[in-house]
């Protein structure tokens, strides 16, 4: 991506999701409405911080588990977010240096940082799209000048499908995405639920939503696993995203998160 185009605007004025979980996860890459919708948000139900840290932990062990067990070398990470620590493509190019990555995003913060993203291993590819995720048709066009879509390719898409309130939409676009994609394909998600906090979690989303954010929807557990309708659930379904996989279990089972998620395989 060359640098020669005019900087994106950033209106610092508004809060944005991409900013407020930076700040969640101790990121400085935040303005000061950020913090203040952020700190609300905490104030009224601290666990989302650690929601947000499981969500992450949830991609790096989907991540390494497709490039490194399930030999996945192409993957395009839908709604990137900005940058931190182990982004999608330092964890693909840990377990397999010729892994081929391409980050979507919309957000002008995020294109400001994209430069941060677009670093790769000799062997392998890291790419970035400036495209909306109601607009998959220009996803997978821009995507096909990076992967080769005749091999299975993986498709990451955190806590980003909460943003598309119409489930049918949702659910469409998913579809879509997949349809382009061979045999042996993934397709990886979670959103946020009510399951385990319930009115406060709603109460959440009431702020977030009043807050000039992106409209936001929680789906229950039933409504998320339909995006995995044809595909073969990989185990142990869609759960908490703290529950699938975890690398360590000592004691008590972990207090799962208001964020349910999976991977699925195409048959």
């Amino acid at each position: 991506m060359s640098g020669t185009g005019p900087a994106p605007e950033i209106d610092t004025s508004v809060s944005h999701v991409a900013r407020i979980w930076n700040y969640w996860l101790g990121g400085k890459d935040n303005y000061p409405v950020d913090r203040e919708v952020g700190d609300q948000i905490l104030g009224m139900l601290p666990d989302v911080a650690r929601l947000a840290r499981a969500s992450r932990l949830f991609l790096n062990r989907v991540v390494w588990h497709l490039a490194a067990e399930a030999g996945v070398r192409q993957f395009i990470d839908i709604g990137t977010g900005l940058p931190t620590v182990d982004n999608t493509h330092e964890v693909a190019q840990r377990a397999a240096p010729d892994a081929r990555i391409v980050y979507v995003d919309n957000d002008p913060l995020v294109l400001a940082h994209a430069q941060a993203l677009l670093t790769s291993t000799p062997e392998g590819v890291t790419a970035y799209i400036d495209a909306d995720l109601r607009d998959p048709e220009r996803i997978l066009a821009k995507a096909a000048e990076t992967v080769d879509f005749d091999r299975p390719v993986a498709f990451t898409l955190m806590g980003i499908l909460e943003f598309i309130t119409d489930d049918e939409q949702a659910y469409s676009i998913v579809r879509r995405l997949l349809d382009a994609a061979p045999s042996g394909s993934y397709f990886a998600m979670y959103d946020g639920t009510n399951v385990v906090h319930g009115e406060a979690s709603d109460r959440i989303v009431d702020v977030w939503n009043a807050s000039g954010n992106a409209g936001l929807v929680l789906r229950s557990p039933e409504r998320i696993r339909r995006f995995f309708d044809g595909l073969e659930l990989l185990e142990p379904g869609v759960v908490p995203v703290n529950e699938w996989r975890p690398e360590v279990t000592v004691g008590t089972e972990p207090e799962p998160v208001d964020a349910y998620g999976g991977v699925g395989r195409k048959p």
